[in-house]
């Protein structure tokens, strides 16, 4: 038993590994062409930095993919974004580059119940000098996004929101953050093609994938024919999608 449950556990890292260091692409190889010619070259020291510091982090899967991480500064940039939404911060990989890519004056509501995974990134962050843009909440993402919500406010005064956390719950943020971010901004879900998952038989999925599979297969097909939004889903990391609030 002792050793299935060791099989079954480095399985699961060998997968994780899989996918974090390929996203969805084909081979290796190209993964580290792309992230070599055209992404690490652009990425700015203090991301570097921070990346190379969450590799060691026994959950460093979880860290933003760089190659998504470019698509939403380059988005972020584009459309002069100044005031954000992040729920799901981890180490801050993608709250760090979106920090960097906003203006001097932008502001980040940044929310994650982990503030010790937080801590990591920190230093980074401060050395990076963009502290003062990040509104670190601490708390379950459901009752951080209500209280926005009690201020009348916030209704359609963000820009961008990025979501990268607990996958069941994507569909309770997305009713939270449709209201919360303006009439054209633009709200960024990761994982959502989850490994590749949710193109298999429900016989080829890990069992450790299984439920969160689920959860994404039912995002997909509820974005998908939500009438409130356009959206582009696109194969970068983990697969990401991009949707722009319509009304």
């Amino acid at each position: 038993m002792e050793f299935d449950l060791k099989k079954q556990a480095k399985e699961e890292f060998d997968i994780k590994k899989q996918v974090k260091n390929t996203g969805l692409l084909q081979s290796e190889e190209l993964h580290n062409y792309i992230l070599e010619t055209s992404v690490y070259p652009r990425e700015a020291e203090p991301l570097k930095e921070l990346r190379e510091a969450t590799e060691n982090h026994p959950k460093s899967f979880m860290a933003g993919a760089p190659i998504a991480g470019q698509m939403i500064s380059f988005l972020l940039k584009k459309e002069n974004a100044k005031k954000t939404i992040e729920v799901g911060v981890f180490t801050g990989y993608s709250l760090l580059l979106t920090a960097l890519s906003i203006p001097d004056d932008g502001k980040i509501t940044a929310i994650d119940c982990d503030r010790e995974a937080y801590e990591i990134g920190l230093p980074f962050i401060k050395k990076a000098g963009v502290e003062g843009k990040i509104d670190f909440i601490e708390s379950d993402a459901h009752l951080a996004l209500d209280n926005l919500l009690l201020n009348p406010k916030n209704e359609g005064s963000f820009d961008f929101a990025f979501v990268d956390a607990d996958k069941p719950s994507y569909q309770h943020y997305h009713e939270r953050l449709i209201k919360l971010v303006k009439v054209g901004g633009v709200i960024a879900y990761d994982n959502t093609l989850w490994g590749g998952t949710v193109a298999m038989l429900e016989s080829q999925v890990p069992d450790f994938m299984k439920e969160y599979r689920e959860a994404i297969m039912k995002l997909n097909k509820s974005l998908a024919a939500d009438p409130r939004i356009d959206i582009a889903q696109l194969p970068l990391g983990d697969g990401i999608t991009f949707c722009r609030r319509l009304y």
